[in-house]
């Protein structure tokens, strides 16, 4: 077998192609333990996510957590499963469906295509399409607003592991973070008025961001500073008083030390000084998701009611709002700017646009029935 593959079938003749490439966190095909297990293999075995040395954490895996975590997990995931299947699955088709079309409205002849870092559609899978179609230039945008050396950097090494196999390579460039873009700052804040205006204004905003062993920021991740940066931009942008908002981190797993303060304790602690109404925000999630739908607006909710607050409103994650794909335009076109992409005609242009108004209709009415 030769070292260094190439495509089952491949012309010369082939006009060259662009293409951004999509990468999520990933989700399990059903809310099953059979589903589950096979899934949280993959992802607790990356030792970008789990930083124990491997004879240590080996048997705790394959012993333990695989043996009894599934069905807790799956029991969570059924509790926000929909008609589509996965929420993050769910929006993140919209999200690049919406995105390709926005493009080709916009005249670039780019491809737009999702993979998951765990899960399927498979990194691997999609990059072999990619090549097949001879794509020469790729941009790799992974989902992950502040960067992480257990997100964005995994995703960065699973596609360079790839690549590694391969006889002819494509340019390459990746988007590290997008966290202090204000594209992105202003659709948060679009998420974030829309509900004051619906709803009213609660006492505080709650921002509630992923969480990550503490270790890794004493040492280098920049993951906590973007996200106090986020957070500090967000609320300039919305006016807010230093005492009207708060970060927290949620999703802690295990015993050490993981970023504070964290999210639970602290809305009981709010609920418990007198705090009455909160608005709760998670800016690092681009998709509602187990760990927002789930664990914030179900699981913080009883928390927080439970612990004497009154009203707790969860601030949907930016899903397909026009402000979010706008952004993923933006980032796009900096990102491949210089590159010879193909533009297309204006009768391609118009009959797209007019594609996208209708999807853009398709996926509001889909979002709201999540």
């Amino acid at each position: 077998m030769e070292r260094f593959s190439s495509p089952a079938t491949f012309s010369h003749q082939s006009p060259p192609r662009t293409a951004v490439l999509l990468v999520q966190l990933g989700t399990p095909a059903a809310p099953t333990a059979a589903a589950l297990r096979p899934y949280l293999k993959q992802f607790l075995s990356d030792p970008r996510v789990v930083e124990i040395p491997r004879l240590v954490w080996w048997p705790i895996l394959n012993g333990i957590i695989l043996n009894t975590r599934p069905a807790k997990s799956a029991l969570k995931y059924a509790s926000v499963w929909t008609p589509e299947g996965s929420p993050l699955m769910a929006h993140s088709l919209r999200q690049t469906d919406l995105l390709r079309q926005a493009l080709a409205a916009r005249g670039h002849a780019i491809d737009v295509e999702l993979a998951m870092r765990y899960g399927e559609p498979s990194i691997p899978a999609v990059l072999e399409r990619l090549r097949a179609a001879n794509t020469t230039r790729i941009l790799v945008l992974p989902l992950y607003p502040q960067y992480a050396g257990s997100t964005t950097a995994t995703a960065i090494d699973e596609v360079s592991r790839v690549l590694q196999g391969w006889r002819n390579l494509p340019e390459l460039r990746w988007v590290r973070n997008f966290h202090d873009d204000p594209g992105y700052i202003d659709a948060l804040a679009h998420q974030v008025r829309q509900q004051w205006a619906q709803a009213g204004r609660s006492e505080k905003l709650v921002m509630s961001f992923h969480g990550v062993p503490r270790r890794t920021l004493e040492l280098g991740d920049p993951y906590h500073c973007e996200c106090l940066a986020t957070a500090r931009l967000l609320a300039e942008r919305l006016g807010l008083a230093r005492d009207a908002w708060i970060v927290t981190f949620q999703s802690r797993f295990g015993k050490a030390q993981w970023l504070q303060p964290y999210t639970e304790p602290t809305l009981i602690e709010l609920a418990r000084s007198g705090v009455r109404s909160i608005d709760v925000l998670c800016p690092g999630f681009v998709s509602d998701c187990l760990e927002t739908l789930e664990e914030i607006s179900i699981e913080a909710r009883e928390a927080f009611l439970g612990a004497g607050g009154e009203q707790f409103r969860y601030v949907p994650c930016l899903n397909e709002t026009d402000t979010f794909i706008d952004c993923l335009v933006g980032l796009v076109e900096r990102q491949t700017a210089g590159w010879p992409v193909q533009t297309l005609s204006a009768g391609d242009v118009t009959q797209r646009t007019a594609a996208l108004a209708q999807r853009k209709e398709r996926a509001l009415a889909l979002g709201a029935n999540d």
